[in-house]
C-alpha cells in the first residue's frame, strides 16, 4: 500500500517542498524571538536534537528517503542554528554528564549502523533518545510558556504532518522521524496551551531575571 496510489507524484513533490518550506518559516519567528530575548531555548534539549536530527536525516537519506527528506534536512539545520543562538541567549544548562551520556548512546547508535550497514539502529537510537531530550523543552513549555514561540511549534506540527504524507509508502523507517516530530510538537503546544490556562504568565525576560 503507497500514497502514490492516492496522490499523483507531482503533488508528493510539491508537498514535500511545501513541508521543507512551513519548516523554514517556523523557525524564523523562533529566531527572531530568541534574539529579542522573548524567546530562550532550553540548551541542552537544543544540543540534543542538534545532533539527533542530523543522524536521523542522514540515515533516513540512506534508507531512500526523497522528498519527505527536504523537511528532515531544514529540521536539521533548523536544531543547529537555535542550538548555537541558545549558547548565548537561551536557559538551563549543557554538555552535562547526563547530556554526555546521552551524546555517547547516539555514538553507539552510529557504531551499530557502521557494524550492520543498517541504519534503522542509529534512527531507533536518535528517535528515543530525541524523545527524552524534548520532555525538558515539554516541561519547560508548560512552566514557562512564555518563554516559547507558539507560532514555531503550529507550523512545525503543519510541516511535520505534510512530511509523514510524502514519504509515500507504509514504511516505518522512513515515516517514524516525521512522525515522532508530529507527536513531539503536539504536546509542546498542548503543554504552552495548558500553561496559559493555569495562569503561568513567566516571559522569557523574567525568567532571564529570576
Amino acid at each position: 500500500m503507497t500514497f502514490g496510489t492516492i496522490l499523483p507524484a507531482d503533488w508528493v513533490v510539491l508537498m514535500g517542498l511545501t513541508a521543507a518550506a512551513l519548516g523554514t518559516l517556523a523557525y524564523l519567528p523562533y529566531l527572531r524571538d530568541t534574539l529579542r530575548g522573548d524567546t530562550r531555548p532550553h540548551r541542552a534539549t537544543w544540543l540534543i536534537w542538534a545532533v539527533l536530527s542530523s543522524i536521523s536525516t542522514v540515515s533516513q537519506a540512506y534508507e531512500g528517503a526523497t522528498s519527505s527528506l527536504w523537511f528532515s534536512g531544514v529540521q536539521s539545520g533548523g536544531t543547529i542554528i537555535v542550538f548555537l543562538l541558545s549558547i548565548r541567549m537561551g536557559m538551563g544548562s549543557y554538555l552535562s554528564r547526563a547530556d554526555a551520556l546521552t551524546l555517547l548512546a547516539a555514538v553507539c547508535g552510529l557504531g551499530l549502523w557502521y557494524a550492520t550497514e543498517d541504519a534503522v539502529y542509529a534512527l531507533t537510537i536518535s528517535i528515543s533518545i530525541s524523545a527524552l531530550g524534548g520532555v525538558a523543552t515539554v516541561l519547560k513549555s508548560y512552566r514557562e510558556p512564555g518563554t516559547e514561540t507558539l507560532s514555531c511549534w503550529y507550523l512545525n506540527l503543519a510541516a511535520a504532518g505534510i512530511a509523514v504524507i510524502v514519504v509515500g509508502e507504509v514504511n516505518w523507517v522512513l515515516l517514524a522521524y516525521p512522525a515522532y516530530l508530529f507527536g513531539l510538537y503536539t504536546a509542546i503546544i498542548t503543554a504552552i496551551l495548558a500553561g496559559r490556562a493555569a495562569g503561568r504568565t513567566v516571559t522569557a525576560r523574567q525568567a532571564a531575571t529570576a
